[in-house]
């Protein structure tokens, strides 16, 4: 796929203890221990529609830049290894927005989680945050994914 540069692409990759399971059921955990391994979705924003065993319908979003940045997205699991997460609407951003985890076995029974993402602005917000994220963005999230599996290798289950 040809880049664009209106558009944040942001790739980061991190290596855990945890199974590529685990790293998979904490992706697609939406019950409310959500919130203890991903602190940054914001509790004010987090709607579930449905969940299916390989699908669901979630809203989720962050306070960033004040008044928010939000999205209802479908994930899909179906896929062994892998969490696609398509943006069905957004405050910021167009359909076609998407986060891509792929999850493969590590050393020592760990795991490798490649995650990627794509954001195509919809109006002003959206351009400013995908700006930030470009920037930002690899540092940011490479940083926040260590986080949460470093999370998820300490979480008892």
């Amino acid at each position: 796929m040809a880049h664009n540069p209106r558009m944040a692409h942001v790739i980061a990759d991190v290596d855990t203890k945890a199974t590529p399971e685990r790293i998979i059921r904490a992706l697609t955990d939406f019950s409310p221990r959500r919130f203890e391994l991903w602190p940054n979705v914001d509790k004010n924003y987090y709607k579930v529609g449905t969940v299916g065993d390989t699908s669901a319908d979630v809203t989720e979003g962050s306070p960033f830049l004040g008044g928010g940045v939000w999205e209802r997205a479908h994930y899909d699991w179906s896929t062994p290894g892998t969490v696609r997460i398509d943006v069905q609407e957004s405050n910021a951003f167009k359909p076609g927005s998407f986060w891509l985890y792929t999850i493969t076995p590590g050393k020592d029974g760990g795991a490798h989680v490649h995650m990627e993402f794509d954001r195509r602005p919809r109006n002003l917000k959206g351009y400013v945050v995908g700006t930030l994220l470009s920037l930002f963005g690899k540092k940011i999230f490479t940083k926040s994914l260590a986080d949460t599996v470093k999370r998820v290798e300490d979480a008892k289950a």
